[in-house]
Protein backbone atom coordinates (compact mmCIF):
# COMPACT_ATOMS: atom_id res chain seq x y z
CA UNK A 1 0.00 0.00 0.00
CA UNK A 2 1.34 3.41 -0.93
CA UNK A 3 1.85 5.80 1.98
CA UNK A 4 0.73 9.41 1.86
CA UNK A 5 3.50 11.95 1.42
CA UNK A 6 3.69 15.13 3.46
CA UNK A 7 5.42 18.50 3.08
CA UNK A 8 8.07 19.79 5.48
CA UNK A 9 9.60 23.26 5.37
CA UNK A 10 13.29 23.24 6.26
CA UNK A 11 14.24 26.87 6.85
CA UNK A 12 14.39 29.76 6.34
CA UNK A 13 15.22 29.90 10.08
CA UNK A 14 16.88 26.48 10.31
CA UNK A 15 20.50 26.84 11.58
CA UNK A 16 21.79 24.13 9.25
CA UNK A 17 20.74 26.07 6.15
CA UNK A 18 23.62 28.48 6.96
CA UNK A 19 21.47 31.56 6.62
CA UNK A 20 17.94 32.33 5.50
CA UNK A 21 17.56 29.53 2.94
CA UNK A 22 14.41 27.44 2.62
CA UNK A 23 13.92 23.97 1.19
CA UNK A 24 10.38 22.62 0.74
CA UNK A 25 10.68 18.86 1.22
CA UNK A 26 8.02 16.38 0.14
CA UNK A 27 8.63 13.28 2.23
CA UNK A 28 7.55 9.66 2.26
CA UNK A 29 8.28 8.83 5.88
CA UNK A 30 11.83 10.16 6.19
CA UNK A 31 12.75 9.75 2.53
CA UNK A 32 12.81 12.80 0.25
CA UNK A 33 10.46 12.39 -2.72
CA UNK A 34 10.79 15.96 -4.00
CA UNK A 35 12.81 19.01 -2.95
CA UNK A 36 12.24 22.64 -3.93
CA UNK A 37 14.87 25.26 -3.07
CA UNK A 38 13.59 28.73 -2.21
CA UNK A 39 16.38 31.33 -2.14
CA UNK A 40 15.91 35.11 -2.06
CA UNK A 41 15.31 35.87 1.63
CA UNK A 42 18.58 37.83 1.80
CA UNK A 43 18.25 39.65 -1.53
CA UNK A 44 19.43 43.25 -1.19
CA UNK A 45 19.66 44.26 -4.86
CA UNK A 46 23.44 44.73 -4.92
CA UNK A 47 23.60 44.60 -8.73
CA UNK A 48 20.93 47.30 -9.02
CA UNK A 49 22.53 49.44 -6.30
CA UNK A 50 25.79 49.35 -8.28
CA UNK A 51 24.11 51.25 -11.13
CA UNK A 52 23.69 54.28 -8.83
CA UNK A 53 27.25 54.23 -7.41
CA UNK A 54 30.62 55.19 -8.86
CA UNK A 55 32.93 52.34 -9.85
CA UNK A 56 34.94 52.65 -6.63
CA UNK A 57 31.83 52.91 -4.43
CA UNK A 58 30.71 49.46 -5.61
CA UNK A 59 33.68 47.74 -3.90
CA UNK A 60 32.18 47.76 -0.34
CA UNK A 61 29.00 46.15 -1.71
CA UNK A 62 30.99 43.16 -2.95
CA UNK A 63 32.16 42.56 0.65
CA UNK A 64 28.55 41.85 1.54
CA UNK A 65 28.18 39.03 -0.99
CA UNK A 66 30.40 36.21 0.26
CA UNK A 67 31.15 37.91 3.57
CA UNK A 68 33.29 34.92 4.62
CA UNK A 69 35.76 35.56 1.76
CA UNK A 70 35.35 39.29 1.15
CA UNK A 71 38.82 39.81 -0.33
CA UNK A 72 38.02 37.40 -3.15
CA UNK A 73 34.72 39.17 -3.86
CA UNK A 74 36.62 42.48 -4.14
CA UNK A 75 39.07 40.85 -6.54
CA UNK A 76 36.40 39.53 -8.90
CA UNK A 77 34.83 42.96 -9.30
CA UNK A 78 38.00 45.07 -9.66
CA UNK A 79 39.42 42.55 -12.15
CA UNK A 80 36.46 43.19 -14.47
CA UNK A 81 36.77 47.00 -14.22
CA UNK A 82 40.55 46.80 -14.78
CA UNK A 83 39.93 44.69 -17.88
CA UNK A 84 37.40 47.26 -19.11
CA UNK A 85 39.89 50.10 -18.60
CA UNK A 86 42.97 48.22 -19.80
CA UNK A 87 44.76 48.84 -16.48
CA UNK A 88 47.96 46.95 -15.71
CA UNK A 89 48.25 46.20 -11.99
CA UNK A 90 51.76 46.66 -10.48
CA UNK A 91 53.62 43.45 -9.58
CA UNK A 92 53.79 44.16 -5.86
CA UNK A 93 50.03 44.73 -5.76
CA UNK A 94 49.48 41.42 -7.59
CA UNK A 95 51.55 39.56 -4.99
CA UNK A 96 49.75 41.29 -2.13
CA UNK A 97 46.42 40.32 -3.71
CA UNK A 98 47.53 36.68 -3.77
CA UNK A 99 48.60 36.77 -0.10
CA UNK A 100 45.38 38.36 1.23
CA UNK A 101 43.21 36.40 -1.22
CA UNK A 102 44.61 33.05 -0.08
CA UNK A 103 44.29 34.06 3.57
CA UNK A 104 40.64 34.84 2.84
CA UNK A 105 40.27 31.42 1.20
CA UNK A 106 41.73 29.76 4.32
CA UNK A 107 39.35 31.72 6.59
CA UNK A 108 36.38 30.71 4.43
CA UNK A 109 37.37 27.02 4.38
CA UNK A 110 37.83 27.04 8.16
CA UNK A 111 34.22 28.20 8.53
CA UNK A 112 33.14 25.47 6.08
CA UNK A 113 35.02 22.74 7.93
CA UNK A 114 33.97 23.92 11.41
CA UNK A 115 30.28 24.44 10.67
CA UNK A 116 30.09 21.15 8.77
CA UNK A 117 31.37 19.42 11.90
CA UNK A 118 28.45 20.97 13.83
CA UNK A 119 25.98 19.98 11.09
CA UNK A 120 27.02 16.34 11.46
CA UNK A 121 26.91 16.54 15.26
CA UNK A 122 30.48 17.26 16.42
CA UNK A 123 30.78 20.60 18.24
CA UNK A 124 34.50 20.42 19.15
CA UNK A 125 35.69 20.63 15.53
CA UNK A 126 33.82 23.92 15.19
CA UNK A 127 35.75 25.40 18.14
CA UNK A 128 39.12 24.29 16.74
CA UNK A 129 38.45 25.84 13.33
CA UNK A 130 37.15 29.13 14.71
CA UNK A 131 40.11 29.33 17.09
CA UNK A 132 42.45 29.26 14.10
CA UNK A 133 40.28 31.49 11.91
CA UNK A 134 40.71 34.25 14.51
CA UNK A 135 44.44 34.26 13.71
CA UNK A 136 43.68 34.78 10.01
CA UNK A 137 41.25 37.60 10.78
CA UNK A 138 43.91 39.22 13.01
CA UNK A 139 46.26 39.26 10.01
CA UNK A 140 43.65 40.68 7.63
CA UNK A 141 42.74 43.31 10.22
CA UNK A 142 46.37 44.46 10.28
CA UNK A 143 46.18 45.02 6.53
CA UNK A 144 42.71 46.50 6.10
CA UNK A 145 41.51 47.65 9.52
CA UNK A 146 38.49 45.34 9.33
CA UNK A 147 37.83 41.73 10.29
CA UNK A 148 35.07 40.84 7.87
CA UNK A 149 34.15 43.45 5.25
CA UNK A 150 37.59 44.57 4.13
CA UNK A 151 37.07 46.81 1.05
CA UNK A 152 40.83 46.46 0.58
CA UNK A 153 41.13 46.05 -3.18
CA UNK A 154 41.15 49.08 -5.44
CA UNK A 155 40.77 49.48 -9.18
CA UNK A 156 44.44 49.29 -10.21
CA UNK A 157 45.89 47.77 -7.03
CA UNK A 158 45.26 47.68 -3.28
CA UNK A 159 44.38 50.34 -0.69
CA UNK A 160 47.54 50.11 1.42
CA UNK A 161 50.88 48.29 1.61
CA UNK A 162 51.47 45.38 3.97
CA UNK A 163 52.73 46.71 7.34
CA UNK A 164 56.07 45.35 8.68
CA UNK A 165 54.34 43.87 11.76
CA UNK A 166 52.20 41.72 9.44
CA UNK A 167 54.95 39.27 8.45
CA UNK A 168 56.10 37.68 11.78
CA UNK A 169 52.61 36.47 12.84
CA UNK A 170 51.92 35.37 9.25
CA UNK A 171 55.09 33.24 9.19
CA UNK A 172 54.18 31.78 12.58
CA UNK A 173 50.69 30.92 11.34
CA UNK A 174 52.04 29.27 8.16
CA UNK A 175 54.45 27.23 10.29
CA UNK A 176 51.62 26.06 12.58
CA UNK A 177 49.04 25.42 9.85
CA UNK A 178 50.11 21.87 8.78
CA UNK A 179 49.79 20.62 12.37
CA UNK A 180 46.45 22.43 12.73
CA UNK A 181 45.15 20.65 9.61
CA UNK A 182 46.39 17.37 11.12
CA UNK A 183 44.24 18.19 14.15
CA UNK A 184 41.14 18.66 11.97
CA UNK A 185 41.88 15.38 10.19
CA UNK A 186 42.35 13.53 13.48
CA UNK A 187 39.30 15.03 15.15
CA UNK A 188 36.79 15.22 12.27
CA UNK A 189 37.96 13.49 9.06
CA UNK A 190 39.02 10.28 10.82
CA UNK A 191 35.94 10.08 13.03
CA UNK A 192 33.97 6.96 12.13
CA UNK A 193 30.58 8.55 12.87
CA UNK A 194 31.48 11.48 10.61
CA UNK A 195 32.56 9.06 7.87
CA UNK A 196 29.36 7.02 8.21
CA UNK A 197 27.29 10.20 7.77
CA UNK A 198 29.24 11.54 4.76
CA UNK A 199 30.82 8.69 2.76
CA UNK A 200 28.81 7.66 -0.33
CA UNK A 201 26.15 10.24 0.58
CA UNK A 202 25.07 12.91 -1.93
CA UNK A 203 27.19 11.63 -4.80
CA UNK A 204 27.72 14.09 -7.68
CA UNK A 205 29.08 12.35 -10.78
CA UNK A 206 31.65 14.19 -12.93
CA UNK A 207 29.10 14.28 -15.78
CA UNK A 208 26.43 15.95 -13.63
CA UNK A 209 28.98 18.36 -12.17
CA UNK A 210 29.86 19.58 -15.66
CA UNK A 211 26.24 19.56 -16.84
CA UNK A 212 25.18 21.86 -13.99
CA UNK A 213 28.26 24.15 -14.29
CA UNK A 214 29.37 23.36 -10.74
CA UNK A 215 32.74 24.71 -9.64
CA UNK A 216 35.12 24.92 -6.69
CA UNK A 217 35.47 22.06 -4.16
CA UNK A 218 31.98 20.86 -5.13
CA UNK A 219 33.23 20.01 -8.65
CA UNK A 220 36.75 19.00 -7.65
CA UNK A 221 35.31 16.59 -5.08
CA UNK A 222 33.94 14.66 -8.07
CA UNK A 223 37.45 14.16 -9.44
CA UNK A 224 37.63 17.02 -11.96
CA UNK A 225 40.82 19.09 -11.38
CA UNK A 226 39.31 22.36 -12.65
CA UNK A 227 40.77 25.36 -10.83
CA UNK A 228 41.03 28.72 -12.61
CA UNK A 229 44.32 29.43 -10.87
CA UNK A 230 45.76 26.49 -12.86
CA UNK A 231 43.55 26.28 -15.94
CA UNK A 232 43.42 30.02 -16.77
CA UNK A 233 45.85 31.71 -14.37
CA UNK A 234 45.08 35.34 -13.52
CA UNK A 235 47.25 37.79 -11.58
CA UNK A 236 50.58 36.06 -10.89
CA UNK A 237 49.25 32.57 -10.11
CA UNK A 238 51.23 31.06 -13.00
CA UNK A 239 54.40 31.70 -10.96
CA UNK A 240 53.45 29.49 -8.03
CA UNK A 241 53.84 25.76 -7.52
CA UNK A 242 50.76 24.16 -5.97
CA UNK A 243 48.45 21.19 -6.46
CA UNK A 244 44.71 21.00 -7.12
CA UNK A 245 43.14 18.54 -4.62
CA UNK A 246 40.45 16.28 -6.06
CA UNK A 247 38.14 13.59 -4.70
CA UNK A 248 37.32 10.11 -6.01
CA UNK A 249 33.66 9.42 -5.26
CA UNK A 250 32.06 12.87 -5.48
CA UNK A 251 30.36 12.40 -2.10
CA UNK A 252 30.01 14.70 0.92
CA UNK A 253 33.18 13.29 2.44
CA UNK A 254 35.31 14.06 -0.63
CA UNK A 255 34.03 17.64 -0.80
CA UNK A 256 34.94 18.10 2.86
CA UNK A 257 38.42 16.60 2.48
CA UNK A 258 39.10 18.78 -0.59
CA UNK A 259 38.65 21.91 1.53
CA UNK A 260 41.16 20.82 4.17
CA UNK A 261 43.65 19.94 1.44
CA UNK A 262 43.07 23.33 -0.19
CA UNK A 263 43.95 25.04 3.10
CA UNK A 264 47.34 23.31 2.95
CA UNK A 265 47.84 24.38 -0.68
CA UNK A 266 46.89 28.00 0.08
CA UNK A 267 49.62 28.03 2.72
CA UNK A 268 52.12 26.87 0.07
CA UNK A 269 51.06 29.66 -2.27
CA UNK A 270 51.31 32.33 0.46
CA UNK A 271 54.79 31.18 1.44
CA UNK A 272 55.99 31.45 -2.17
CA UNK A 273 54.32 34.87 -2.54
CA UNK A 274 56.11 36.19 0.57
CA UNK A 275 59.46 34.94 -0.70
CA UNK A 276 58.92 36.46 -4.15
CA UNK A 277 57.28 39.73 -3.02
CA UNK A 278 58.88 42.48 -5.15
CA UNK A 279 59.41 46.13 -4.25
CA UNK A 280 57.48 48.81 -6.09
CA UNK A 281 54.17 50.68 -6.19
CA UNK A 282 50.90 49.16 -4.96
CA UNK A 283 48.64 51.16 -7.28
CA UNK A 284 48.57 51.68 -11.03
CA UNK A 285 48.21 55.21 -12.36
CA UNK A 286 44.44 55.50 -12.59
CA UNK A 287 42.47 58.77 -12.67
CA UNK A 288 40.82 59.95 -9.46
CA UNK A 289 37.46 59.98 -11.24
CA UNK A 290 37.10 56.63 -12.99
CA UNK A 291 35.27 56.80 -16.33
CA UNK A 292 35.92 53.63 -18.35
CA UNK A 293 35.28 53.85 -22.09
CA UNK A 294 31.89 52.62 -23.30
CA UNK A 295 32.00 48.85 -23.63
CA UNK A 296 31.76 45.65 -21.62
CA UNK A 297 34.12 43.25 -19.83
CA UNK A 298 33.87 39.94 -18.02
CA UNK A 299 36.45 38.61 -15.57
CA UNK A 300 36.60 35.44 -13.48
CA UNK A 301 38.53 34.40 -10.41
CA UNK A 302 38.62 31.22 -8.30
CA UNK A 303 36.87 32.08 -5.05
CA UNK A 304 36.64 29.75 -2.04
CA UNK A 305 33.22 28.49 -3.23
CA UNK A 306 34.06 28.20 -6.96
CA UNK A 307 34.23 30.43 -10.00
CA UNK A 308 33.21 34.02 -9.30
CA UNK A 309 32.51 35.96 -12.49
CA UNK A 310 31.81 39.66 -12.86
CA UNK A 311 30.29 41.29 -15.95
CA UNK A 312 30.48 45.08 -16.18
CA UNK A 313 28.91 47.30 -18.86
CA UNK A 314 30.05 50.92 -19.21
CA UNK A 315 28.23 53.74 -21.02
CA UNK A 316 31.22 56.05 -20.61
CA UNK A 317 29.93 57.71 -17.43
CA UNK A 318 31.28 57.58 -13.86
CA UNK A 319 28.78 54.87 -12.90
CA UNK A 320 28.38 51.33 -14.27
CA UNK A 321 25.48 50.89 -16.68
CA UNK A 322 25.15 47.25 -15.55
CA UNK A 323 26.94 44.91 -13.14
CA UNK A 324 26.21 41.21 -12.92
CA UNK A 325 27.90 38.54 -10.82
CA UNK A 326 28.21 34.84 -11.54
CA UNK A 327 27.94 33.60 -7.97
CA UNK A 328 29.37 30.12 -7.40
CA UNK A 329 27.14 29.27 -4.40
CA UNK A 330 24.03 30.14 -6.43
CA UNK A 331 25.15 28.02 -9.40
CA UNK A 332 26.16 25.11 -7.13
CA UNK A 333 22.66 25.11 -5.59
CA UNK A 334 21.18 24.43 -9.04
CA UNK A 335 21.66 20.68 -8.66
CA UNK A 336 20.43 20.47 -5.05
CA UNK A 337 16.75 19.69 -5.77
CA UNK A 338 17.70 16.70 -7.90
CA UNK A 339 20.53 15.63 -5.59
CA UNK A 340 18.36 15.35 -2.46
CA UNK A 341 15.78 12.94 -3.91
CA UNK A 342 15.99 9.48 -2.37
CA UNK A 343 17.95 10.54 0.73
CA UNK A 344 16.68 10.81 4.30
CA UNK A 345 16.11 14.03 6.28
CA UNK A 346 19.40 13.63 8.17
CA UNK A 347 21.22 13.31 4.85
CA UNK A 348 19.66 16.55 3.61
CA UNK A 349 21.68 18.40 6.27
CA UNK A 350 24.88 16.58 5.29
CA UNK A 351 24.38 17.21 1.56
CA UNK A 352 23.49 20.91 1.86
CA UNK A 353 26.37 21.53 4.28
CA UNK A 354 28.83 19.86 1.89
CA UNK A 355 28.03 22.49 -0.78
CA UNK A 356 29.27 25.27 1.57
CA UNK A 357 26.89 27.98 0.43
CA UNK A 358 26.79 31.52 1.79
CA UNK A 359 23.47 33.28 1.43
CA UNK A 360 24.82 36.79 0.96
CA UNK A 361 26.32 35.58 -2.29
CA UNK A 362 23.39 33.32 -3.31
CA UNK A 363 20.79 36.07 -2.96
CA UNK A 364 23.11 39.03 -3.73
Amino acid sequence: MKTQTYVLNMGPQHPSTHGVFRIILELDGEVVVKATSVPGYLHRGIEKLAEARTYTQVIPYTDRMDYLASMLMNWGYVAAVEKLMGVEVPERAEYIRVIVGELSRIASHLVAVGTYSVDIGGFTGFLYCFRDRERVLDLLEMVSGSRMTFSYFRIGGVADDLPPEFFPPLQKFLKDLPSLCDEYDGLITGNEIFQARTKYVGIITPEMGIKYSLSGPVLRGSGIPYDLRKVRPYGVYDRFDFEVPVGKNGDCFDRFVCRIKEIRQSARIIQQAIEGLPEGPIMAKVPKVIKPPAGEAYAEIESSKGILGCYVVSDGSTKPYRVHFRRPSFINLGYLDELLVGWKIADVIAILGSLDIVLGEVDC
